[in-house]
């Protein structure tokens, strides 16, 4: 059975963090139902952070998507945008690209730790050390070869994260001159203060590249393991056996929304995770009981 434990004499702060970049998916949903569990039965705090940096793919029936799957699933949080407009007024993350810029100036000194290239993958003749002047270039930082990052799971099976030998380089700021999102989500983590993070094992290598990334400045060095626990869950995958995503919805779909069998159907889907008994998937108030039944 799995016994998924939050080890903490810490505040529990956990968040949502969905991107509106298209309709939430059953994934997202169970994603969103098991972070509200562990929350809630540790008696924390919960975020609702949207992650809008990506404003080339950012719609706005997207962004309405996100509060309408919340309130289906009948869950709540304490801190966030009630709405689309207010999200847009007051929770943004372009409010906060001044942090954001801070970090990457800093982690631009730092000797051979970042690359700016013209193109948008790596391994291009034309990377060279970060200038903080270079227009146009996106910034990618270099992982040693060999490293490991240690990353104590609180979901059984997890181990350490072989992180150069599967994210070897990744982008820190866009070719556009904006954060990108691994350093974005540190720096938005230690702003609300996360101890909590909840995430589908194929986000394995973010969680190194960001624990990595963080332990390379003083400023965002709370940003650790064991300080953050982390919980990555197995994924879900459809019929065919291919990792539920955005990407594969067909045109037009409202996304889980759209299920015929309701909200019931993310209920089951995380009593299968949590291993729990298939009636605790009736209802949130079965599934915390069910969670309540395993200590």
């Amino acid at each position: 059975m799995t016994n998924v434990k939050i080890n903490a004499p810490q505040i529990v702060v956990g968040r949502l963090a969905p991107t509106p970049s298209g309709y939430l998916h059953l994934g997202n949903a169970v994603n969103f139902v098991l972070t509200w569990l562990l929350v809630r039965r540790a008696g924390g705090v919960l975020h609702l952070r949207i992650d809008d940096l990506d404003r080339a793919r950012l719609r706005r029936l997207y962004l309405e998507n996100i509060f309408w799957v919340i309130d289906w699933l009948k869950i709540d949080y304490d801190h966030g945008p009630m709405g689309p407009d207010d999200f847009l007024a007051h929770h943004s993350q372009l409010l906060h690209l001044p942090a954001y810029n801070r970090v990457l100036r800093r982690l631009a000194q730092q000797p051979g730790l970042l690359l700016g290239s013209q193109r948008t993958r790596t391994g291009g003749g034309d990377a060279a050390p970060v200038l903080l002047t270079t227009p146009g270039a996106a910034w990618w930082a270099q992982v040693p070869p060999g490293t490991q990052v240690a990353l104590p799971d609180g979901w059984p099976g997890v181990g350490p994260a072989p992180l150069a030998a599967e994210l070897s380089s990744f982008v820190v700021r866009k070719k556009d001159g904006v954060a990108a999102y691994q350093l974005a989500s540190v720096v938005d983590d230690l702003r609300l203060g996360t101890t909590l993070i909840v995430r589908g094992r194929d986000l394995l290598p973010s969680t190194g590249a960001q624990l990595w990334l963080a332990a390379q400045l003083p400023e965002t060095q709370l940003f650790n393991a064991p300080r953050i626990q982390f919980f990555h869950h197995p994924l879900l995958t459809d019929a065919a056996g291919q990792k539920l995503s955005k990407s594969t919805q067909a045109r037009g779909e409202a996304g889980v929304l759209a299920h015929p069998a309701g909200p019931r159907v993310v209920y089951q889907a995380v009593a299968q995770l949590l291993e729990l008994p298939a009636a605790a998937g009736e209802s949130l108030a079965t599934l915390q009981a069910g969670l309540a039944s395993k200590g």
